[in-house]
């Protein structure tokens, strides 16, 4: 097959003059090259397309693949992980990962949540901050936890988003909208183990491949996985690879999410949880990063015994597999 291959590289957009944390998310160059000769060991020719601007170009000249790996973030907007699934969708040009859909409802953390609580899984009770207004109408009790409702890479997390009073939310909250120009998701903090679950297939064959404890050392900035924390995640994090009770418990409720969300082919759930030991849903991530050495993902599949080469191929696997008698439905 012939893969066409979208992404964002982060260093186009620093030379663009982007910012660090405006670019967070983005991949490496190295990240392309693994997934590339991923690809290629598996048989597969590959065409590198690159962003949303690239994509419009290469289809608007008519050219086409068999299916595209889509790891394409985006920039703007609560659509900016849908985009290049909708237009892929528009010329009916299969792809890896999840639909327009469910690539907007899961970057908005409060949709997510919402259809998760109306479904009866456990998630944090959570509130939105849209304007300076709503801050006084809070009425969870404290300590809280606030965060933009569409970032990913902890941007605009910091020990800060752990808010104990009623002046801290304020001006937590002021300094997010203004920084982010989006709805604050607040949420009841949750003092438990944090845990990240990595899952690979669609349907019944859908299935965890490990789960991540995410554990701050003392160097950390306290009790948040924090933007900082994760771009110097050597010095302060230890990933441990767990499977005691509480963990297992974290993948019962993590492939609850995945199905109820309807995500697709790989992607990971994160949890935290309570003071009583039971994880709740936080966010998942549908198309989770694959760099690697330092993706969670990767990290995951690493501890657990899966090559990088074979998480690969499963991905790739679970696409094909889900696409056979589904061509024109909406793949």
């Amino acid at each position: 097959m012939i893969f066409g291959m979208t992404y964002d590289l982060r260093a186009d957009y620093l030379a663009a003059g982007y910012g660090e944390e405006e670019t967070a998310e983005f991949d490496r160059p190295d990240t392309i090259d693994a997934i590339e000769t991923a690809l290629k060991n598996l048989g597969h020719q590959t065409v590198r397309i690159g962003n949303i601007q690239s994509l419009v170009k290469r289809l608007a000249a008519g050219e086409r693949w068999d299916m595209v790996f889509n790891i394409a973030e985006g920039l703007y907007g609560f659509g900016r992980e849908a985009v290049v699934p909708a237009l892929l969708d528009a010329y009916r040009i299969p792809y890896t990962f999840s639909d327009p859909l469910m690539m907007s409802v899961t970057l908005h953390k409060a949709i997510a949540k919402h259809l998760i609580r109306d479904l009866g899984l456990p998630t944090p009770d959570f509130a939105v901050v849209r304007t300076p207004g709503d801050i006084a109408g809070i009425k969870l009790p404290y300590p809280l936890f606030a965060k933009p409702i569409a970032e990913g890479t902890g941007k605009g997390v910091t020990p800060a988003s752990k808010i104990a009073e009623a002046s801290q939310l304020e001006t937590v909250c002021r300094q997010l909208l203004d920084t982010y120009r989006q709805p604050v998701l607040i949420e009841t903090f949750l003092p438990g183990r944090e845990f990240t679950v990595g899952i690979v297939g669609n349907g019944g064959r859908a299935r965890s491949i490990g789960v991540m404890e995410v554990v701050l050392l003392e160097n950390s900035e306290p009790d948040v996985y924090s933007y900082r924390n994760k771009e110097i995640c050597e010095e302060v994090i230890e990933y441990r690879a767990v499977d005691d009770d509480e963990a297992r418990e974290a993948v019962e409720l993590a492939l609850k999410v995945w199905h109820a969300l309807d995500c697709r082919d790989s992607g990971r759930v994160d949890l935290r949880s309570d003071a009583n030991g039971h994880p709740s849903f936080i966010e998942i991530n549908p198309i989770a990063g694959l760099h690697p050495a330092h993706s969670d993902l990767c990290i995951i599949a690493t501890k657990f015994g899966m090559s990088y080469q074979q998480l690969i191929a499963e991905i790739v696997e679970a696409a094909l597999e889900r696409l056979q008698g589904f061509r024109g439905l909406g793949v």
